[in-house]
């Protein structure tokens, strides 16, 4: 058994894109092995910067030889038959056998070797790697992510020549760091191909540069008493920025410490990648954490010097709007919203921020200690930095921004933090705000967004959600039920479509249809946030499917009283038994073509066990209708335990389809009594067992 190492040598490949690159490269090469017939132990990949890698052990050095079979023409049949059949397989007959009245050919074929096979498969590799985006140079035609320099082909020991298009070398020789050792040097197996690039200054595994950069950073904090705030994604993109990782401390001046930690940490992060720190007290201190791609003779002094005068230009730059943008009150700013589009069907943002502030203040209404002024305050004012200098240069501190700007107005502590907080949650585990004025207006801002764009007709599709109204509706789900808001959706979604009246007044659907489309759309968003917490997305459709609920308190409340029930021994039969008792009466209905939903005839009922159904029926429908309007769903649910015995009985000794048609229309309504019952706490059929 042989080893495979490939390597990819190209410039700078950009960090977003190389752990899939490197995923990618290990599918795609097991796929194009496994087409051939070859099959292998294990595959691994590896990125740097510079470089894709991959190692595949345990390959065979040549194919299988193959016999094929192939079936011809019975035995007898027409000449011309045998002779066509012959003549397609470059045969004679004599090299044909009979069985089982057929003609059969047997052919083999000979293994082609591995080393021969490589230059086609490296070739399509390079060509079926996906980029978000490529490019080309020169006059070649390749497309790659960037100049693809060189190409390390090596198996079993010995280099492969690979002819590659656009001059693209190839071989089985390879490079280190740019700066410490750009040397080529020879390799002729995977082990001294790492142990090469080791010593070479290139660390070629990235979760192992991942770990010298998480604990260096961790040891020049430590020594300070600082801490390192946990960032995957920064920490993923900066081992992508370097091959041979060095973490060094810098210091921000502290002039600059009067702007908001958030822009400083904004822009270290997003322009810089730097690493910020926090002290004790969760604070921003004058540092912060540059991972260096090599080793300096003065210690990585001039590094940490030139990244601080880097560093120094960028915060001027973010004290500077600070300071203009604080000359102009948020409330001033309004007007300066009139020109900016939201959406070309939806108006201007200026119109945004009326409808929010008036859709804000009806929601308060719904949110438990939430002030109604405050909230239409905050509502008009969520908008407004849009307009700063500040978040025109950072547009992720959006929000954030708008908070700050308006405690330096003076505005309400709770106005202020509603319009930071606006935009929250981000994300499925996203921090979720829980003060009451914030909640009511980040539910309002999510809740015309979702009005005005199903009214507007740009609904989500399968393939494409643009204006991210999947993750609008779960953060409106988020804040609903991470704070117990009792709102009413569909009253809250014909308020809003209001609000589009005079805006946008050619809406064509009907505010019914509208409200049907968006209750729809959240009961698939709530399945996928409950079946994250593990609740079965057909319990949540049986609930839905009762209508009338918008109550997202209200129905998860259902759904797990609904799931409790289910979990018990009487729960689980009854499922059965309301199957069973569905299936027969649908199975007749269509037979008979009528429905047999009217009231049972008490008169007619002549078995025990029949009466004590119909009775246990009238008296489970008794209890549970007041415990359902009190929303003692557990309670409600419960009283369907009295069911089981006198469903389980009549199952057992009544006979539905009786020769009387009397006795047997009415055993029908019966039965259909038990679907009705049952229905009232949740639509049973909807479960899936």
């Amino acid at each position: 058994m042989a080893e495979l190492l490939l390597e990819l040598f190209s410039e700078e490949i950009p960090a977003r894109m190389q752990a899939r690159a490197a995923d990618d490269l290990r599918r795609l090469a097991a796929g194009a092995l496994k087409a051939e017939g070859l099959e292998f132990d294990a595959a691994a990949s590896y990125v740097t910067p510079r470089r894709l890698a991959l190692v595949v052990d345990g390959l065979p050095l040549a194919q299988p030889d193959r016999r094929e079979e192939k079936r011809g023409p019975r035995v007898g049949a027409p000449e011309k038959a045998v002779q066509g059949f012959l003549r397609a397989n470059n045969a004679t007959i004599a090299m044909c056998v009979e069985r089982d009245d057929y003609l059969y050919l047997s052919t083999e074929t000979r293994g082609r070797a591995v080393a021969d096979l490589l230059p086609g498969i490296v070739g399509r590799l390079i060509g079926d790697l996906a980029w978000p985006k490529s490019m080309r140079w020169g006059e070649g035609e390749t497309r790659w992510v960037r100049t693809l320099e060189r190409v390390l082909c090596v198996f079993d020991g010995k280099p492969v020549a690979l002819d590659l298009p656009d001059r693209i070398e190839s071989g089985g020789v390879t490079t280190g760091h740019r700066f410490h050792a750009p040397e080529p040097f020879s390799v002729s197996s995977f082990a001294e191909y790492r142990d090469g690039l080791r010593q070479a200054r290139v660390i070629l595994d990235p979760a192992e540069r991942r770990r010298i950069v998480a604990n260096g950073a961790d040891e020049l904090a430590d020594a300070e008493g600082l801490f390192v705030p946990d960032d995957p994604g920064l920490l993923d993109e900066v081992v992508g920025l370097v091959e041979w990782p060095v973490p060094l401390m810098g210091r921000i001046d502290d002039e600059f410490m009067a702007v908001p930690e958030e822009v400083l940490i904004t822009a270290m992060r997003s322009h810089q990648k730097y690493i910020s720190l926090s002290d004790a007290n969760g604070k921003l201190p004058p540092r912060f954490v540059v991972v260096a791609n090599l080793e300096a003779d003065d210690g990585g002094g001039e590094i940490v010097a030139g990244n601080e005068r880097v560093l120094r230009a960028r915060l001027s730059d973010a004290r500077f709007f600070w300071d203009q943008d604080r000359k102009t009150r948020l409330e001033d700013r309004l007007a300066a919203l009139e020109p900016m589009v939201f959406h070309a069907k939806l108006g201007t943002l200026s119109q945004k921020a009326a409808r929010l502030e008036t859709l804000a203040g009806e929601v308060a209404t719904f949110v438990p200690g939430a002030d109604v002024d405050a909230a239409r305050r905050a509502g008009c004012l969520a908008k407004a930095d849009l307009t700063t200098e500040m978040v025109f240069e950072f547009p992720e501190l959006q929000g954030t921004m708008g908070g700050h700007y308006a405690r330096h107005d003076g505005e309400d502590a709770d106005v202020a933090r509603a319009v930071a907080e606006h935009y929250l949650p981000a994300g499925p585990s996203g921090a979720c705000p829980s003060e009451p004025v914030s909640v009511a207006v980040a539910l309002a801002d999510r809740i015309d967004t979702l009005t005005g764009f199903f009214a507007a007709g740009e609904r989500p599709t399968g393939s494409g959600d643009p204006y991210a109204l999947r993750r609008a509706a779960l953060g409106v789900i988020r804040l609903v039920l991470e704070n117990g808001v009792r709102l009413p959706l569909g009253e809250a979604f014909c308020k809003a479509r209001q609000g589009y009246a005079e805006t946008v007044p050619d809406f064509s659907d009907p505010p019914e249809m509208l409200e049907r489309e968006l209750l729809d759309f959240f009961a698939d968003r709530l399945k996928v946030h409950l079946r994250a917490k593990g609740v079965r997305h057909d319990l949540i459709a049986a609930v839905f499917a009762l209508g009338g609920e918008d109550d997202l308190v209200r129905l998860c409340a259902r759904v797990e009283a609904l799931r409790g029930f289910l979990a018990t021994e009487d729960g689980a039969n009854l499922l059965t038994a309301h199957k069973r008792a569905a299936n027969i009466v649908a199975i007749e209905e269509k037979k008979d073509g009528i429905a047999y939903s009217g009231p049972v005839e008490p008169a007619m009922l002549r078995e025990p066990e029949e009466k004590a159904l119909n009775e246990s029926l009238g008296a489970v429908g008794a209890r549970s209708a007041p415990l359902v309007d009190s929303e003692a769903f557990d309670e409600a649910m419960s009283t369907l335990a009295g069911l089981r015995g006198p469903v389980d009985a009549f199952f057992d000794r009544v006979k539905v389809n009786a020769d009387d048609g009397g006795l047997r229309a009415n055993r029908l309504r019966l039965l259909s009594g038990i679907r009705t019952t049952m229905g009232s706490l949740a639509d049973f059929s909807q479960i899936e067992g």
